[in-house]
């Protein structure tokens, strides 16, 4: 293990983790996949206190545009942000989620397996100097590759302390 590293490794900086500058705009990532359970409806309903029928009641369900019970749309966010923070990307170097934009394309529903694909679109330098902003593309896709839902999110990220001098 180089100095780099161990140093990394020390702070808290996971080993697939990026700074700001090494973060480059059309880099790309793919997360690893989840199939989703009727445990993931049911645990969602309990902590929220959703409980509409086009999710907990199937005979419902079965009447609607999706033909069955389908994953609550910010249950399905919730599990992406869980893929997504597999990558490594973002471990111990982002600071802050800061918002998002986010559309519900299709439904997710029993039986799907969703992975996170992942876009650097742009950077900005911020007037603190030892953080930038990133805006990335995400979108979750089903196990056909089709976007269900997508969007941006903007995360304040570290700069890496070699860059600016300050090693």
């Amino acid at each position: 293990m180089t100095v780099i590293e161990q140093t990394r490794e020390q702070v808290g900086i996971g080993p697939n983790a990026k700074f700001y500058e090494e973060l480059e705009e059309g880099t790309e990532w793919n997360s690893p996949r989840r199939t989703i359970t009727e445990a993931d409806i049911v645990m969602f309903t309990a902590l929220t206190g959703d409980n509409n029928p086009v999710h907990t009641d199937e005979e419902f369900a079965r009447n609607t545009i999706f033909g069955g019970r389908i994953l609550h749309g910010p249950a399905a966010f919730a599990i992406a942000t869980g893929l997504e923070s597999r990558l490594g990307i973002k471990e111990g170097t982002a600071v802050a989620f800061l918002g998002m934009t986010w559309d519900m394309r299709g439904p997710v529903k029993i039986g799907d397996t969703i992975h996170v694909y992942e876009k650097v679109l742009a950077k900005r330098e911020t007037k603190k100097p030892g953080t930038g902003i990133v805006t990335f593309y995400v979108a979750i896709r089903n196990q056909r590759n089709e976007v269900v839902q997508e969007g941006e999110w903007k995360v304040m990220m570290h700069r890496d302390p070699a860059a600016l001098g300050n090693n």
